[in-house]
């Protein structure tokens, strides 16, 4: 007597030399695997053997089963005829929430997750901590919103450290990189070198999203990354890899993928995600706080100097690297200046380079932005001269693009967009300068 129990690309077959025993092991499988939602709605029942199935004659080795298997029921009755779509349902969608009043719509709270830690700067502030859960109590400021944490203190927490709590939002996931293109996704799976490794990105094809898979068996004894675009129903909208496993939401078509390959070229096993990187900047030190006491600056070694004055590498209470620019005096309307520097302080992009707060009670003026290790572009690319790929040129060609279309899009003009002007850190290309001259 045998039984089998089909695991990826792999099937497991319990051997019994009597029926009794058989009995007994069908019946601890069946309590192991009782909680499993993702269990197949046929199995096969006797061996592959000579390139087919005995008990139906398929060819194809992961072809769908012959008799449809019951979980909960009778092992010694014989299972009913399947029905025709057996092997394609799947549970009915949760039913809609019942509709609520206006009142009941206003007392709904508002649920964030954290993705980085945030520490208080000032005591309006409240702590972050990476994977906990707030409710949002205010969202009048667009970087900084009010959020009341599980003990029920509320303050600021700048609003690019969380995502909001929903099944489909993406960003709550270590493997989702949303803006991640095809050539660095490869970068990070090679050097990750796992088998099963893979990422969830964007797609180059705007609202569509893209899995790359990285395997050590690729074929010829080489490893090999697969991208595999995530299909759409129309309606309802559900979402699959292979056309036999549909699933109402991408999160819980990628759980089942990593216990099943189900046409991919091996499980979603290791998640690849580059958000071990550094917390993005925040539009200022703190909530509503654009003038820096001078006092809470350490000054360190020079970077540069230009038109406007000589930048230096510093710490901002002993603790964050910043630059801080010494505005020579003269050099433009000091006026004209601080009514700008309060408009560009609400400027927050991933491709910009961030200021945190100008320094207006003495003279000079400081002004006191994000520091960027590898300094400007220009000199950057005259230093490794030939040593960039086309994909890393045209990847650095994108980050300017991004932080532009970002100024446009607020109104905003650069003035004096050149690679003189532009800033990088860890491969990341931002604008720096912007509304510097005049």
């Amino acid at each position: 007597m045998e039984e089998l129990v089909v695991y990826d690309n792999s099937t497991l077959y319990v051997f019994a030399p009597t029926a009794e025993i058989r009995q007994q092991w069908v019946k601890v499988l069946k309590e192991e695997i009782k909680n499993n939602t993702y269990i197949l709605a046929k199995y096969h029942p006797q061996f592959w053997a000579d390139g087919v199935y005995q008990c139906c004659r398929q060819t194809d080795k992961l072809a769908p089963g012959c008799e449809e298997y019951n979980l909960f029921g009778d092992i010694a009755r014989k299972p009913l005829p399947p029905t025709p779509d057996a092997i394609m349902s799947r549970p009915p969608p949760p039913l809609p929430p019942e509709e609520k009043t206006d009142g009941e719509k206003g007392e709904r709270d508002e649920m964030v997750i954290a993705m980085f830690d945030f520490f208080p700067a000032e005591s309006h502030d409240l702590a972050l901590v990476t994977g906990e859960e707030y409710v949002i109590v205010e969202k009048k400021d667009a970087h900084w919103w009010k959020a009341r944490d599980k003990y029920g203190k509320e303050g600021y927490i700048p609003s690019n450290y969380v995502t909001e709590k929903k099944l489909d939002n993406l960003d709550q996931y270590e493997w989702y990189s949303k803006s991640m293109n095809r050539s660095k996704a490869e970068q990070l799976l090679k050097n990750a070198d796992k088998e099963g490794g893979f990422i969830v990105r964007n797609s180059s094809q705007a609202g569509l999203y893209t899995v790359s898979l990285y395997t050590k068996y690729g074929g010829e004894g080489t490893s090999s990354i697969r991208h595999y675009h995530i299909k759409e129903t129309a309606f309802p909208k559900q979402y699959y890899l292979a056309e036999k496993h549909i699933f109402s939401a991408i999160p819980e078509m990628i759980e089942y993928h990593k216990h099943n390959a189900a046409g991919l070229v091996t499980r979603l096993r290791y998640p690849v995600c580059s958000k071990t990187k550094s917390a993005p900047t925040t539009a200022g030190f703190s909530y509503d706080k654009w003038e820096i006491n001078p006092s809470e600056l350490t000054f360190m070694k020079e970077l540069g100097s230009g038109v406007f004055g000589v930048v230096r590498l510093g710490k901002w209470r002993a603790q964050y690297k910043v630059a801080i620019k010494a505005i020579r005096e003269g050099a433009m309307s000091e006026e004209d200046f601080i009514e700008e520097a309060k408009v560009m302080m609400k400027f927050t992009h991933p491709k910009l380079v961030q200021l945190y707060g100008v320094c207006t009670q003495q003279r000079p003026i400081y002004i006191v932005t994000e520091f960027m290790e590898q300094g400007c572009l220009l000199n950057y690319l005259r230093q490794k001269n030939g040593q960039f790929s086309r994909d890393l040129l045209l990847s650095m060609c994108q980050d300017v693009c991004e932080g532009m279309t970002y100024l446009e899009e607020n109104n905003f003009i650069h003035r004096d967009l050149a690679a003189r002007n532009c800033l990088v850190n860890d491969g990341v290309v931002k604008v720096s300068d912007f509304g510097m001259t005049r």
